[in-house]
Formats: structure tokens, C-alpha cells, sequence
């Protein structure tokens, strides 16, 4: 970029998560500039090229005043549907008066377009957000990524150490698709610096079936893994049913029987990721599912 020229904006919603820091750090490593919409200060945020905007989400004057000038809005925000509909949807209204070029919305899951409507909570509220996005006046861009690859040993695990056993549902052979946040923050960076951006983007650092993930790890541990059948799609759906009437009410973004509802749709083929979108930017090393296991065996 020559000295001359100004340094694009973006701002980005939800900075101080652990999604949105990530895209913070990404954009300016790319030369943006970034404008960090928090509820309250965060020492964190204290980069170069990152100004923080304290802003109440309930005030539509002053998230107006705090979008102004940028290229693109991001929203990392996480929540239920008071945030995914409700703040999110301020910020939307922001950036179209503040006639902002380009929206990101705060997707970042495999393709919920697919899957089934009231199988999955969160895809259900990204289905109804998009409704309102595609009836704003604005460019929309929704960045599809599949599970997040931390799922893999995280709070709904396929990889289960203690066996060295893959868990699956279903078909052993079904394809996944994960990928890393850093991956996913370094693509959001260039799409939202990204003029011509389409409405959807899809990526995948890896696609892996359990069978897969059962030969890959066997040849990285040295020692056989073997593949754990825990049922058919419908034992998983009456298990999702039982443990989501015990369970209180919670906004919590991923209780248990949310990260089972996002296993249903993997395991069925729902929300799969097709024609990704990887080279659109010229990134050529994605991590992959070896990169995400290899410091944990």
C-alpha cells in the first residue's frame, strides 16, 4: 500500500471474543485499519491500527456515529436471539444508515441454507437473520466454514483420546468439514477488505470422514484407533429430544444438545460444504485436520 494512500476501515462487532479478536488481528496484519465496536475498554484490543469505540448497541445514534466511514461492517457477535437477532440486528440498521458498502454477519457455520428448519437452534437463527439481511440496503457477505476444528476434542468430541476411538453417527464415511478460527478470521479479513465480495463464501480447511480421521490419526500415533459407532441419525435425534427437555433454559450459545444438534447435521450430509471458495484470496496453506490433532497425541 503506498504511504499516500488511506488505510481501509472496518469495524468489527464483538472484538473482544475470542472469533473477533482473531479477525482484528487479521485485518491488520493486511493493512486495514480497524475500528473495535466494545461494550467497555479491553487491554487486549491494544494494537496498532485498532481503535476501540465504547458503544451502547441500544443506542442507534451512536452505533450509527460508530460505523461511519467503514468499508465493511463485521459482526463476530455470539449469542442467542437476543444477540444474533436482536444486537445484531442493530448493527445492521447501523450500517445501512450509515451507508456502509459491505455487512458481514456473524454466520460462520456450515451451510445452514441446507439443513433442516428446527433441527438446529443456531442454524434457525442465522436462516432468519439472512431473511433480513437480503431485504437490506446493503452488500451482505455470510462466510461458511463448517464446525469450527476445535470441535473435534472440544464439547461435542469425535476424537476420543482415552479410547483412541472416533465417535460417529450414522455413515462412517460421510465427510466433515472443519476449519481452524485463525483460518477462518484470516478469510473474513479479506473478504470484508474484499469490493466484490459475494453474498455467500464457503471454506474448509479440511473435509475428513470418521473413517478417515480413524486412519489418520493410527498413522500419526503409531497405535491403532478404531471407529466407535454410537447409533443411527434417529437414536441421535431422541437422545437430542431427552437431553434438551432436562436441560434448563440457557442462552448459553452451545449447551450440550446445541453441539449434538450440529453432529446431526454433519453426520447427515446437511449444511456439507460444496465448490469452496479456499483460493479466492491466494491462501495456500490451510490447516488441516493432522495440524489441529498432532499437539494433543
Amino acid at each position: 500500500m503506498d504511504d499516500g494512500q488511506t488505510q481501509p476501515m472496518v469495524a468489527v462487532a464483538g472484538a473482544a471474543g475470542d472469533l473477533g479478536f482473531r479477525i482484528v488481528t487479521a485485518l491488520t496484519a493486511k493493512g486495514a485499519s480497524v475500528r473495535a465496536l466494545v461494550r467497555r475498554p479491553f487491554d487486549t484490543l491494544i494494537l496498532n491500527q485498532v481503535e476501540q469505540v465504547t458503544v451502547d448497541f441500544d443506542d442507534a445514534a451512536a452505533l450509527t456515529g460508530a460505523v461511519t466511514g467503514a468499508v465493511s461492517v463485521v459482526s463476530a457477535l455470539n449469542g442467542t436471539a437476543p444477540v444474533i437477532l436482536g444486537v445484531q440486528g442493530r448493527l445492521l440498521d447501523a450500517a445501512v444508515a450509515a451507508r456502509t458498502p459491505h455487512f458481514i454477519s456473524s454466520d460462520f457455520s456450515l451451510d445452514y441454507r441446507a439443513t433442516r428448519p428446527g433441527d438446529n437452534r443456531n442454524m434457525d437463527l442465522r436462516r432468519t437473520f439472512a431473511a433480513r439481511v437480503d431485504a437490506a440496503p446493503i452488500r451482505a457477505t455470510s462466510i461458511l466454514n463448517g464446525p469450527f476444528a476445535d470441535l473435534l476434542e472440544g464439547e461435542a468430541p469425535i476424537v476420543l483420546h482415552k479410547l483412541r476411538r472416533v465417535l460417529y453417527w450414522g455413515n462412517a464415511d460421510q465427510l466433515f468439514d472443519f476449519t481452524t478460527k485463525d483460518d477462518v478470521a484470516a478469510f473474513t479479513a479479506d473478504a470484508a477488505m474484499d469490493p466484490a465480495a459475494p453474498r455467500y463464501l464457503r471454506i474448509a480447511g479440511d473435509q475428513i470422514s470418521p473413517r478417515g480421521l480413524a486412519a489418520l490419526l493410527t498413522g500419526m500415533d503409531g497405535r491403532p484407533w478404531k471407529l466407535l459407532r454410537a447409533g443411527g441419525i434417529g437414536r441421535l435425534s431422541a437422545i437430542i429430544a431427552v437431553v434438551r427437555a432436562l436441560t434448563p433454559n440457557t442462552d448459553a450459545p452451545f449447551p450440550v444438545w446445541q453441539g449434538m444438534q450440529y453432529l446431526r447435521d454433519m453426520s447427515t450430509g446437511r449444511g456439507k460444504l460444496h465448490d469452496l471458495d479456499n483460493s479466492r484470496y491466494g491462501k495456500r496453506h490451510w490447516s488441516r485436520a493432522a495440524d489441529v490433532l498432532a499437539p494433543t497425541l
